[in-house]
């Protein structure tokens, strides 16, 4: 016999039980009034009345009338930039938070180490976080690999491990009509019975039926014909609300022909100033108020992604399951009141009851960012006899288009005009024994002066910048090299910066002071004339192919959606 029957069956007193609530069954889609017994960190039994095994030591958490909801899920997420999470991840407690699905690019830059470093920084932690293996660094479309072919062998190796749930997001572009070196990832997770994750910005139609034979969810629905498509095309769809997009309406739009229980919530990433509001409990607070019903957003952030990630020991509050328990004092606004992991209670009245932890990284994750920068880095020479060249356009968000513009010349070069909105934005390769480094031109960025660069580059090892001189630009730029990473706004001097030693992409400050630091890096920003709506997310995402039309590589302009390499031409 377990060790959980005696306490089913009354004979000997639970370790914990959660009792006076209206607890969430969500494979039947309804609450009752139940007690929450709990025996060695698991849930032993939902009884109408917990009192028979109530003994001496046993601890009794009272719902006093609230809705007692298993912990949420993130379905999709990325813990490897910003913030090092074991210094934030008491925030995700804070907002019902007790597993995660994440993505670990950035960390696996330094291949299948970088991957085994972040589940090592991650391990011991009361919050369960999960990985998805990167499979960018095998991809070829616009770069050569990152990866060797030892390191590739490796990374399929890593999917055998129980704390990889899968591959991680890929976007269409690489995949879809063509041959790709990361087949090998997709053929081991479907062998091991792991998901796919898709990155299907702008696929539809012919394209998005090919591509769902590869990957099994996607979160870039933004529209209600999206989600519905996707659904048809058997992709879990995965809504998201966080600090880089809010897609829920259409989530909530689609409801009445997608089946809920197809469909999971996720942030898809929280920046350091937006955890101090919470974690998941945003995200189903959010889906309520679009008009998704209560048990329907609960469940996306609890059994469905549970189900479709192959958690068969949480997601929900069913015998045998760990303790992973939240009380709501109200629903209808996700107030959390109080939360156990694991069957550790570590919210009490909303506020933590466990703290930062700090980590010594592999000095290799202090030096990651190595840049040979002199006078002529960001330098363009006139191009032929043409007045005009390729610009990368920002159309808002991550989202860029492609234009032609005559920039001025000035000593056989190319030069940035910020008088009518045309700078130069550079991609340098920061890993050690690389220099490659492509110098091209931006518009809509709307800055005065001074430059802005910063190592968290998405998809690619680089240091991304932009700017309305060179001198400036090589200033912000070798104060992101002088800091080990992270974020410098320069103009004739460095007038604010935010350090990102881990990695180049994450910082081991408080979750606090980071904000803060941001916060001061968009404030210089602004003062200096930057109108778009999220200049940090525009900068950072110029190195990003995942959405089109035009953006930066090493070598050139990344053309999207031609999916080439082309030149200023």
């Amino acid at each position: 016999m377990n060790d959980l029957q005696p306490v089913a069956l009354g004979d000997e007193p639970a370790d914990l039980v959660v009792a006076d609530g209206r607890v969430l069954l969500p494979e039947l889609g309804e609450f009752q009034s139940r007690d929450v017994a709990v025996v060695n960190n698991r849930v032993a039994a939902l009884p109408e009345d917990a009192e028979p095994v109530i003994g001496p030591d046993t601890e009794v958490i009272h719902a006093d009338g609230g809705a007692v909801v298993p912990g949420f899920i993130d379905a999709h997420t990325h813990l490897d930039v910003y913030q090092c999470y074991e210094l934030a991840y008491h925030r995700s407690l804070e907002g019902g938070t007790t597993t995660v699905v994440s993505e670990c690019s950035s960390f696996g830059a330094f291949g299948p180490r970088g991957i085994e470093e972040f589940l090592a920084a991650t391990a011991y932690l009361p919050v369960t976080v999960r990985a998805a293996l990167p499979p960018t660094p095998l991809f070829d479309t616009f770069e050569p690999p990152q990866a060797t072919d030892e390191e590739a062998a490796q990374l399929v190796d890593l999917l055998g491990d129980d704390r990889v749930v899968g591959v991680g997001e890929t976007d269409w572009i690489h995949a879809v009509g063509r041959d790709t070196p990361a087949e090998a990832l997709y053929e081991r997770a479907r062998e091991l019975g792991k998901p796919v994750t898709g990155h299907a910005a702008g696929c539809r139609g012919e394209k998005l039926a090919a591509f769902s034979s590869i990957v099994d969810n996607d979160h870039e629905a933004i529209t209600r014909e999206e989600v519905i498509e996707r659904a048809e095309n058997g992709i879990h769809v995965v809504g998201r609300c966080g600090s880089i997009r809010d897609d829920v309406d259409a989530l909530a739009a689609a409801i009445d022909r997608v089946d809920p229980a197809e469909c999971s919530l996720s942030t898809d990433g929280v920046w350091p100033r937006d955890l101090a509001d919470g974690h998941m409990d945003r995200v189903v607070r959010r889906a309520i108020e679009a008009g998704i019903d209560p048990t329907d957003a609960l469940r996306m952030a609890t059994l469905s992604p549970a189900r479709h990630f192959g958690f068969d020991d949480r997601g929900s509050l069913a015998p045998g399951n760990v303790a992973d328990v939240v009380v709501l004092s109200d629903l209808e606004s996700v107030r959390v009141e109080t939360v156990v992991s694991g069957g550790e209670v570590v919210v009490r009245n909303g506020s933590a009851t466990v703290g930062p932890r700090n980590r010594e990284y592999p000095e290799e994750f202090y030096e990651s960012v190595s840049l040979s920068i002199g006078p002529d880095t960001f330098s363009v020479p006139v191009p032929g006899d043409d007045d005009e060249i390729r610009a990368i356009s920002l159309e808002g968000g991550l989202l860029t288009g492609e234009e032609r513009v005559s920039p001025p010349v000035e000593g056989g070069e190319l030069r940035a005009d910020p008088g009518n909105d045309l700078f130069k934005a550079a991609l340098l390769d920061r890993r050690p024994g690389h220099d490659d480094s492509f110098t091209g031109f931006l518009t809509g960025f709307g800055l005065e002066s001074g430059a802005a660069a910063t190592s968290l580059t998405w998809e690619r090892p680089g240091v991304a910048v932009v700017g309305a001189d060179e001198a400036s630009m090589a200033l912000a730029a070798e104060r992101v090299a002088e800091m080990g990473g992270g974020w410098a706004v320069a103009d004739g001097e460095v007038v604010a910066e935010a350090p990102f030693r881990v990695a180049g992409t994450c910082s081991d400050l408080d979750v606090e002071e980071t904000a803060t630091l941001l916060g001061a890096i968009e404030s210089a920003l602004r003062s200096r004339s930057v109108g778009v709506e999220r200049p940090l997310l525009a900068v950072q995402t110029l190195s990003f192919p995942g959405v089109p039309a035009l953006k930066l590589s090493f070598s050139g302009y990344a053309d999207v959606l031609n999916r080439e390499v082309v030149g200023l031409r």
